[in-house]
């Protein structure tokens, strides 16, 4: 079977290696010059089975109401993107009763611990080299009735396979010291031992590498001008450079998913949030953390991996604007410095760099994995924050799904037509 991918970032190269090991001819179509150069270039790194709720959690309604128009606030709702997003709002704010947002963290919490053992299967069956750790992710609390709140989450998804422990603040200062100078500040903290981190534009890149090895062809700096069909059917993917005829066509393009389908007459409820890193060089730094670390009252994750600690956070609703805002990029660094006061000297004297991608929300936190109604034409895309923790798992299933395979895990949660 042919199969053409458009977009060769996480998702995209998860999917392609998966066809690709199931036998299929595939090509991928990438208008950028490289693997993993759009969302997944500068992530949190965090994977993260652990943390599969999604943002519109009961009460997201008076939270956003909170913080507009407020610069530094981690949710920030822009008034100019409101027009652009009625109909995905309508059906994020439907998902943000109890029920829905409980249904829909327990889908999300079965893809990222099937896509964490695909992962690590992937890193055994390949010896794929890139930098990551796998200390765990400690979620830090500075009340007790946080503490408890999330030891109830830890057992709602413990279902799936997904480990924790309830650390005091004693037990906390022990398995993380990095934490000592704010030891005063928390009541304990929820412990993941099985989370991971990790650099996901270098895992992209070797993956790609790896499937280049085995006969994926990449064509990268190649733009989508169209998509044609043949009887209602999907025929071929029209480029800047030509066309491209395949049995089957896999949107796997993250944000710009949407309007690649639209043509098809197919909605796909993807919006773009923004977000924003800045990792700080790690040498000279004997007090840094070892592992990861999450403070949902300030909304910033932490890791250490490939020499640098990578500080994420915020989410900024703002449309299209794929521009940097320089004040929001180091309030990501000053937040940081409340979990880590020692993490302000650090970036003075080794610097700090910034980043900013839209990630490719859905209404309900679930990506979009499947067929769509146009015979031949499937998507993957819409996974988030978690597109790192949903890779492997969404790319095998997508994969699957593409190539007529029997599924490992049940797809309907993650069907493109759902909304529809």
């Amino acid at each position: 079977m042919r199969v053409v991918v458009v977009g060769a970032g996480l998702s995209g190269v998860s999917s392609a290696w998966y066809l690709r090991e199931a036998g299929h001819d595939v090509t991928v179509v990438e208008r950028r010059e490289g693997p993993g150069l759009e969302t997944s270039f500068a992530n949190g790194g965090l994977v993260v089975p652990s943390q599969p709720d999604p943002w519109n959690a009961p009460g997201i309604v008076a939270k956003l109401v909170h913080y507009l128009g407020k610069e530094d606030s981690p949710f920030l709702l822009r008034p100019s993107a409101v027009p652009g997003m009625v109909g995905w709002g309508l059906r994020f704010l439907a998902n943000s009763r109890h029920e829905a947002w409980r249904r829909n963290t327990l889908a999300c919490a079965a893809l990222a611990q099937y896509s964490l053992a695909r992962l690590r299967a992937l890193r055994a069956s390949t010896g794929i080299d890139y930098p990551f750790g796998a200390r765990g992710t400690m979620k830090i609390f500075r009340d007790q009735a946080q503490v408890d709140a999330q030891a109830g989450f830890a057992r709602m998804i413990a279902r799936f396979g997904v480990p924790h422990d309830v650390l005091d603040r004693a037990a906390t200062l022990e398995r993380e010291p990095a934490l000592a100078q704010v030891g005063d500040q928390l009541a304990g903290s929820v412990l993941y031992p099985d989370d991971e981190y990790g650099d996901a534009h270098a895992f992209t890149c070797a993956l790609a590498a790896l499937g280049a090895a085995r006969g994926i062809a990449w064509r990268y700096g190649e733009a989508v001008e169209g998509i044609e069909t043949d009887g209602g059917r999907f025929a071929a993917l029209r480029t800047d450079r030509g066309r491209v005829e395949a049995d089957a066509l896999l949107l796997a393009a993250a944000a710009w998913t949407p309007a690649l389908a639209r043509p098809l007459g197919l909605r796909i409820w993807i919006n773009p949030v923004k977000g924003y890193s800045a990792s700080v060089p790690l040498e000279g730094w004997n007090g840094a953390p070892r592992m990861g670390i999450m403070d949902d009252g300030l909304k910033i994750a932490i890791a250490p991996f490939a020499g640098v600690l990578r500080l994420a956070g915020t989410a900024e609703f703002a449309g299209w604007s794929p521009e940097m805002n320089e004040r929001r990029a180091r309030n990501v660094l000053r937040t940081a410095t409340s979990v880590l006061p020692d993490l302000a000297g650090q970036a003075e004297r080794k610097g700090a760099t910034f980043w900013t991608g839209l990630r490719p929300v859905s209404p309900d936190g679930s990506p979009f994995v499947g067929a769509t109604r146009v015979p031949g034409v499937f998507v993957n895309a819409g996974h988030g924050p978690l597109g790192w923790t949903f890779a492997c798992g969404s790319g095998k299933l997508a994969a699957d799904l593409v190539g007529g395979s029997a599924p490992e895990i049940d797809p309907a949660p993650y069907a493109p037509s759902r909304f529809n």
